[in-house]
């Protein structure tokens, strides 16, 4: 994949009417592929993988919640960045998540071309699937290059998704504990 990605940026470096062999681009091909590699690294893992068995008996059954997660990745339309970050809770049903654990279900997602609409929803999803968890709430908040550096250029502009599982969606006290506990 390495030597694809080089060979694509020489490609765009040339169609734009830059000369690849100018001294301050002459290594760009190669350190863009290995930025990219890095920033797609998410195809490649799998969610048994990133939780490492870190799922623990418990008896706990109240909210957990895990805040101000940054995330960072690539709008699938345009190919540019987009940041911000997640708040993910959870109603544990005999198991809880080791906490680091969070983050890289986060990051498995969010280091794919992704639109922030299908992030939500797939580490929402994940949580659930990898805790069993009788409700899971997510929300994440981004500022999007793709609307900020091109198009419309609003610089001021962030998007905010959320999905709610289970009893999130089913019991407003529960939606609304949660949505209170981000707030501070």
């Amino acid at each position: 994949m390495h030597n694809e990605l080089k060979q694509g940026y020489e490609n765009i470096i040339t169609a734009v009417g830059e000369d690849p062999n100018r001294e301050g681009l002459l290594d760009t091909p190669k350190r863009a592929a290995k930025a990219m590699e890095y920033l797609t690294q998410g195809y490649r893992q799998t969610l048994e993988e990133i939780t490492n068995n870190a799922v623990f008996t418990s008896d706990a059954d109240d909210m957990v919640l895990v805040q101000d997660i940054e995330l960072y990745s690539m709008c699938e339309h345009h190919l540019l960045p987009f940041t911000g970050r997640c708040h993910i809770a959870y109603i544990p049903n005999g198991k809880v998540l080791g906490l680091s654990k969070f983050a890289r279900i986060v990051d498995m997602f969010a280091r794919r071309f992704q639109i922030q609409e299908q992030l939500t929803h797939q580490i929402a999803k994940a949580v659930e699937e990898v805790t069993g968890a009788t409700g899971v709430g997510v929300i994440v908040e981004a500022k999007h290059m793709c609307m900020m550096m091109r198009g419309v250029e609003k610089q001021n502009s962030s998007m905010r998704t959320s999905v709610m599982l289970g009893n999130f969606r089913a019991d407003p006290k529960t939606r609304n504990e949660f949505l209170q506990l981000i707030k501070g």
